[in-house]
This record gives C-alpha cells, structure tokens and sequence, in this order.
C-alpha cells in the first residue's frame, strides 16, 4: 500500500515515560518533515472534530546502545533525513534548549536514545538492521 515506511527506534533501556516522550518527539519531527502523511480531520458521529492522523502506519522498533548508533550512522551514510533524540535532551526543558544541547554532540560521540525516519521501504529496512520490534 505505502512504498515508504516510517520506523521509530528506541534505545531499549530507556525507562517508560522516557520511550513515550521520545516517540512523541520524534512523530512531530516526521510530521514536520513530511505533511503530506497527515490525513484529514476525524469527526465523531455527532459532528465533534478531531485532529487529523498519520495515513500511514508507524512502526515502533527496539535497539541496544550500540546499533542504535549503527542505525544513527547508516541513515547519515544514505542520505535519510531523520528525528533524532540524545540523551541530554532529557535534562531540557524547551525546543531551544534542546537544539543547545544536541549542537554539542557529533555522531560519534551522541548518545542517540531514539531516531525516525521516513524513506523508501527497503532502506528503512537495511538502516534498521539489528533492531527488534518493541515490547
């Protein structure tokens, strides 16, 4: 149906209400980057309107620290444009504390705690290898 996949990966050992603030984080930075994938508004049979949803489905993946920072490296290497969230970003409270904070790191030395992307179905695939579905 879709020739595109969005994958969000977590780091695995991220504490719960860390996972949710990160994959909601990372979906927004999706959205912006692609608003073709943002459907219509819902509305309730009795006329309610509610905002409108992805079209396409998200899939919600599982890394260790070390092949998230392969997947990290893999989606630079192609090219992919992705969300990224580090570690530090925890310790902000605000968008442009956050960009403060992430401008400090390279690549190399980030502490990726999750990442998105959107690309083609088979790229998503190759970027993504080592990690799991999510539990």
């Amino acid at each position: 149906m879709f020739d595109t996949k969005i994958a969000i990966v977590l780091r695995s050992d991220l504490q719960s209400w860390q996972k949710l603030n990160v994959t909601a984080f990372l979906s927004t930075g999706i959205a912006g980057q692609h608003p073709e994938i943002i459907g219509e508004p819902y509305r309730d049979r009795a006329g309610n309107v509610y905002n409108a949803l992805s079209i396409q489905p998200v899939i919600v993946l599982a890394a260790d620290p070390d092949d998230i920072a392969a997947i990290h490296r893999r989606s630079l290497e192609r090219g992919v444009i992705s969300s990224v969230f580090i570690e530090e970003m925890f310790s902000t409270g605000h968008d442009t504390a956050n960009r403060a904070v992430f401008s400090e790191f390279a690549p190399e030395d980030a502490k990726v705690v999750g990442i998105a992307l959107r690309a083609d179905k088979k790229i998503v695939d190759k970027i993504t290898k080592g990690a799991s579905m999510h539990r």
